[in-house]
């Protein structure tokens, strides 16, 4: 019943002691992830929201991403043998110590979305009169065709009632000079 705990090497707990991450720092944590007895890594990458507890073992940071749409946070501790890396890939600028308040600014610009979504009835209106319209263009395609086939035919008339007009004045200017 004894329980081993995977500890992590020394050189690895002095980097992460000295892992300048701050609040409103973009990271990408690598970690380790098993799986029907396979051990994969996961990359979990976002805005770090809070560092607590400084650097003492129980050290933990809240890093929070947007994914499909949806907040997802996670709270890693900071010496986690499970965590394999931490990759500062930017640096922000912050003036306060924790970002709680993006949960309430993500929340606004989501509900903000929802209500302009509910308010554009037209335009769902007007994806159900598709169909119509489509029916509609079919029957003015069919109508243009029809009288482009019947204007060669009446061009046709025309030359031809045009040909007997010319041979009737013809004819008259033959008269004319007898």
């Amino acid at each position: 019943m004894s329980q081993t705990k995977e500890i992590l090497p020394s050189a690895e707990t002095k980097k992460r002691k000295n892992l300048d991450m701050r609040a409103g720092d973009t990271v990408r944590v690598s970690v380790k992830i098993e799986e029907r007895g396979k051990t994969r890594t996961q990359e979990f990458e976002g805005i770090v929201l809070a560092r607590k507890h400084g650097n003492e073992p129980g050290a933990t940071f809240t890093v929070r991403r947007t994914s499909g749409g949806l907040g997802v946070e996670k709270i890693f501790p900071l010496f986690s043998p499970l965590i394999e890396k931490i990759e500062v890939i930017k640096r922000s600028k912050v003036r306060q110590a924790n970002l709680y308040h993006i949960r309430r600014k993500a929340a606004k610009e989501v509900k903000r979305y929802i209500k302009n979504v509910r308010n554009t009835p037209d335009v769902i209106e007007e994806e159900e009169t598709k169909p119509e319209l489509e029916e509609k263009t079919e029957e003015l395609k069919e109508k243009s065709e029809t009288e482009e086939k019947e204007k060669p035919a009446e061009k046709t008339e025309n030359v031809e009632e045009e040909k007997g007009e010319a041979e009737e004045t013809e004819n008259e200017k033959e008269e004319e000079k007898k």
